[in-house]
């Protein structure tokens, strides 16, 4: 057995990772990955714990606590109020006060130029409006 394959197996029998199945689980788990992940650099071995440690939590919080799929406006109104921004304030993305106004309220689909506007004022993808 290789140095690499003998600390990771150490470190394995040592945390002893299995599948979450309740909530003193997984936040004994997510203990165990700020614990690695706070250190200032850490091992190939310890790499390793910390994807498969990502990978429990990732698959126990996707099963218990989804995360609900929001509507293309959803995601608008959600970007104007965490930059504390207006209506108005969106008159350079849709063209005019009245067009922002329509979309806000559900009566206009966004347009392949606004998402792409949109995109780029938040910095965010434009698959997050689909």
């Amino acid at each position: 057995m290789n140095a690499l394959a003998a600390s990771y197996a150490a470190l394995l029998s040592e945390t002893r990772p299995e599948v979450i199945r309740n909530e003193q689980q997984n936040q004994a788990c997510i203990r165990r990955l700020e614990e690695l992940t706070s250190k200032k650099s850490v091992t190939r071995a310890e790499e390793k714990l910390i994807d498969l440690l990502t990978l429990l939590i990732e698959d126990f919080e996707a099963k218990h606590y989804p995360v609900p799929d929001a509507s293309p406006v959803a995601i608008v109104r959600h970007l104007m109020e965490a930059h504390h921004l207006r209506q108005k304030d969106l008159v350079g993305i849709f063209g005019t006060e009245s067009i922002a106004s329509e979309v806000l309220h559900g009566k206009r689909e966004l347009t392949r130029e606004h998402i792409a506007r949109l995109s780029k004022r938040f910095a965010v993808s434009p698959a997050v409006f689909f």
